[in-house]
């Protein structure tokens, strides 16, 4: 595939000047996750009308002229499934793309099927075949093949089409304000992860006390922390399951952690100070100050009305011809109908996602009509694609 590789960086500068006037682009990425905290960025492909190109950021001494232009742009960029795209950008500039397109979130707006993979949405609207192949690539190996280079390629090749199409059907389904505004409240999502303690992720803490999830608390940010100075896996440092192990036991004695079955001799030899210390936070926090267990049982009401609905949500989303996945989950539903009907929601600090937006438009609103008995569920035709009917309720005489 006939393309530029940009490997200096004046070569970069003049690319990123020709980008910045072009109507629209698109970019996609390769980078290697697995032996490191931050993803390591291995490849950077780019298109725009009359432009193909790949950058090589193990080359280039600097990339960051070209995320600086992206966040510059005021005209279209396009990504598939762009998060580390834009983690990238984050990361480099502080500033998302402007006027980022996400192909894979567009088409969750005029198709069943959200979250849809680059192929998938080339064939289905656009009738063509991304190559495949290079799968299992390291992208820190140099030299790159040809082969290689093309199959990253294929990944831009289609994205100004791809776009173009999905825009016409956003427009003819009377969607791109619902869109746009998904594509804000995703990138900000995505900026406020960046920040956010993701703590309670560490799996296996399900049913512990305040106190012990203080303690997982603590470890989790000093791991954090220390797995960002060593640009390792989080996990490389302590196990989840030693973390949990240890917020039991709630002893910040070295001795009694050093006996602790599974911890590595790196992991004594170097970090038990640091757990003991951890550990010790937890032990001294207020009792105002603790995390709380997070509520594990519903009310039976709620899950057979959470059961009843979720169905229906379905339903509802296949007529609209929009995808169930993108407008919200079983979850969703059952966090919209504890909010109607009070089920311990009282305290809730803002109205669930179903109660918002473009969302309450397609589901929320039918769901307050069934809840307020104000709609009923019908099954229409069992044989169709769409059984049920949400028709008025006929008034009591």
């Amino acid at each position: 595939m006939k393309h530029e590789t940009i490997t200096t960086s004046s070569q970069l500068d003049q690319l990123c000047e020709r980008l910045s006037a072009a109507e629209v682009i698109g970019f996609d990425t390769e980078f290697v996750s697995e032996d490191s905290f931050f993803p390591k960025l291995c490849l950077v492909q780019v298109v725009a009308p009359g432009l193909l190109a790949v950058i090589d950021p193990l080359a280039v001494a600097d990339v960051s002229p070209f995320w600086k232009m992206l966040a510059a742009r005021t005209r279209p960029t396009i990504v598939h499934a762009g998060r580390e795209e834009l983690n990238f950008c984050l990361a480099a500039v502080g500033s998302p793309p402007g006027q980022l397109f996400d192909t894979q979130l567009a088409a969750g707006f005029v198709n069943h099927e959200y979250p849809s993979g680059y192929g998938g949405l080339v064939r289905r609207f656009l009738n063509q075949s991304a190559a495949k192949g290079e799968t299992r690539t390291d992208w820190r190996r140099r030299p790159l093949s040809d082969d290689q280079i093309d199959y990253a390629l294929e990944d831009v090749r289609y994205l100004l089409p791809l776009r173009d199409k999905l825009q016409q059907l956003l427009q003819s389904h009377q969607r791109e304000q619902w869109f746009a505004d998904e594509m804000q409240s995703w990138m900000g999502e995505v900026q406020d992860a960046r920040e956010r303690l993701r703590w309670r992720k560490v799996s296996g803490i399900s049913g512990m006390s305040s106190r012990s999830l203080a303690i997982v608390r603590e470890l989790w940010m000093w791991r954090n922390k220390e797995a960002q100075r060593r640009n390792m896996p989080a996990k490389r440092v302590l196990r989840d399951d030693l973390v949990v192990e240890l917020a039991r036991r709630q002893s910040a004695d070295p001795n009694k952690i050093r006996a602790i079955r599974g911890l590595t001799r790196n992991v004594i030899q170097n970090y038990v100070t640091s757990i003991a210390a951890g550990i010790q936070r937890g032990l001294d926090l207020p009792a105002s100050e603790l995390p709380q267990k997070q509520r594990s049982e519903m009310p039976s009401q709620l899950n057979i009305l959470g059961q009843f609905l979720s169905p229906a949500l379905n339903s509802i989303c296949r007529s609209a011809q929009i995808a169930t996945a993108l407008v919200g989950t079983a979850t969703d539903v059952r966090d919209l109908v504890a909010y109607r009907l009070d089920f311990g929601e009282s305290e809730r600090q803002e109205p669930p996602a179903l109660a918002l937006g473009w969302r309450a438009e397609v589901v929320g609103k039918l769901i307050d009509e069934l809840l307020a008995g104000k709609r009923t569920i019908r099954i229409k035709d069992p044989h169709s694609d769409h059984p049920l009917a949400f028709e008025p309720s006929q008034a009591p005489e």
